[in-house]
């Protein structure tokens, strides 16, 4: 039999007949792999007649059905899925080593149980591990089956003998078909397992959670392809040494792909974190200069966030720019405005701006604070503690109106503050939440200096 050869590129899943240093799709250097194609099998006589008698239908001819949802046991993670996790679908569980993929499909098998049966397949632990690990974080429901294989046709024919209602393998990379001789973690045994498992799902109605490692940009490791094959793809983030955890959606047939979750990690698993803005804000300091609270909505949540902000006077010939949880470019844009519209001499000096919590905010409401919380440390003037601020900044130095501000505002006062700079054009019809005072500005300018409390505030 004649193989083929060709090459994809890890980075977007371009497929190219000869290997080249730089992907012609995506400007990638040294992305392309290898892969060596089988030919196709011809289909059975049965399968061929199944085809024959499909044919096109119109719109009015599909039955419309209602996607089944259920509960995965965690709010926020049944909040990242947009409501719960659906029936039939597949879900795609990615991050960095250690950070708590398994620890989180694990915990989740509790309340999945309670409904049905959950098939956990590992191919990177012994039973005996899965056990030790289950009964440390107290997961010990009867009718939860522990899988240690590798091989997915072996895997395949466990879930024809068990017919669980819940798939988990853990993980992609360490799994392989016996159609290919290439390794487990291969461009080919990858695309063909996930394959395997999204016909499972929607032949079966089987909902398959599948762990996926990443490379070290941060990306699914595999084809891209592999992210358009599933129904949803999820993201662990955080610090190892920390102890938050953010869960967000890149990709969901079936939701919102703004919506994230918080957890914590402790000795005993993943705790859920209802409130996230409480523990964000926990251990700001007071009267400090350089911070300020500011308030972005991620998905229809709205968080509450310190930013922090250092300026020194710079000894080198290119002061440095370092940011951390906030655009670098976007920085850049409001030290520009800032030197230009708000009279602040930043030209010679060094800026290092971070977000606590690791949560990275990138929408434009953030400007705002992020503007004062630069103006505070340049001055050396703290911020007043129960202070926050709204708003986008324009490079002409003025204040625009973001969207959401209600929400925003409710979520403020119920947090103990009791001001907040927010723009004048735009928010004559808010209703203000009760000891919420507003404090209306129109550019730049007038906001640093009633931030700052200076005599001269208008």
């Amino acid at each position: 039999m004649k193989t083929k050869t060709v090459y994809f590129c890890t980075n977007c899943g371009g497929e190219f007949p000869q290997w080249l240093g730089k992907c012609p799709a995506c400007g990638a250097w040294n992305t392309l792999t290898e892969h060596v194609e089988a030919p196709a099998r011809s289909a059975s006589s049965a399968i061929r007649r199944d085809r024959a008698e499909r044919r096109p239908k119109r719109l009015s001819q599909i039955a419309s059905g209602n996607e089944q949802r259920f509960s995965t046991g965690m709010g926020e993670l049944d909040r990242v899925l947009g409501g719960g996790a659906v029936q039939g679908s597949l879900v795609l569980v990615g991050g960095a080593p250690g950070i708590g993929k398994s620890t989180l499909l694990l915990q989740i098998c509790n309340a999945l149980c309670r409904n049905g049966t959950v098939l956990y397949v590992s191919g990177e632990e012994s039973e005996s591990q899965l056990k030790m690990r289950a009964e440390r974080l107290g997961v010990l429901p009867e009718n939860l089956l522990f899988f240690a294989e590798t091989e997915m046709d072996t895997i395949l024919t466990a879930v024809k003998e068990t017919k669980p209602d819940i798939l988990i393998v853990d993980s992609i990379q360490t799994m392989s078909g016996s159609d290919h001789d290439s390794s487990p973690g291969s461009i080919t045994q990858v695309k063909d397992c996930t394959m395997a498992l999204m016909q499972l799902s929607k032949t079966t109605g089987i909902t398959v959670f599948v762990v996926g490692h990443v490379n070290k940009d941060g990306a699914i490791a595999g084809p891209k392809v592999l992210e358009h094959m599933v129904d949803c793809v999820l993201y662990f983030e955080g610090e190892r040494s920390g102890a938050y955890r953010l869960l967000r959606a890149a990709k969901n047939r079936f939701g919102s792909t703004n919506e994230i979750g918080v957890f914590e990690m402790y000795d005993k698993g993943l705790r859920e974190i209802p409130n996230p803005s409480e523990v964000l804000l926990a251990g700001r300091p007071k009267s400090a200069s350089g911070t300020c609270v500011a308030c972005a909505m991620e998905g229809s949540r709205p968080l509450l966030a310190e930013v922090q902000a250092l300026v020194t006077r710079s000894y080198l010939n290119v002061p440095r720019r370092t940011t951390d949880g906030f655009d670098y470019n976007r920085a850049a844009l409001l030290v520009a405005v800032l030197e230009k519209r708000g009279g602040l001499r930043l030209s010679d000096c060094d800026l290092f701006l971070n977000v606590i919590g690791g949560l990275h905010i990138d929408e434009p409401g953030s400007d705002l604070p992020v503007a004062i919380a630069i103006a505070s440390s340049f001055r050396d003037q703290p911020v007043a503690d129960d202070l926050t601020a709204i708003g986008e900044i324009g490079l002409t130095g003025e204040t625009r109106m973001v969207s959401n501000l209600g929400q925003r505002l409710t979520e403020i006062a119920r947090l103990g503050f009791t001001k907040c700079i927010i723009p004048r054009h735009g928010s004559e019809t808010i209703t203000v939440p009760k000891g919420l005072q507003l404090l209306r500005v129109r550019n730049i300018r007038e906001a640093i200096e009633i931030a700052l409390d200076d005599p001269k505030q208008p």
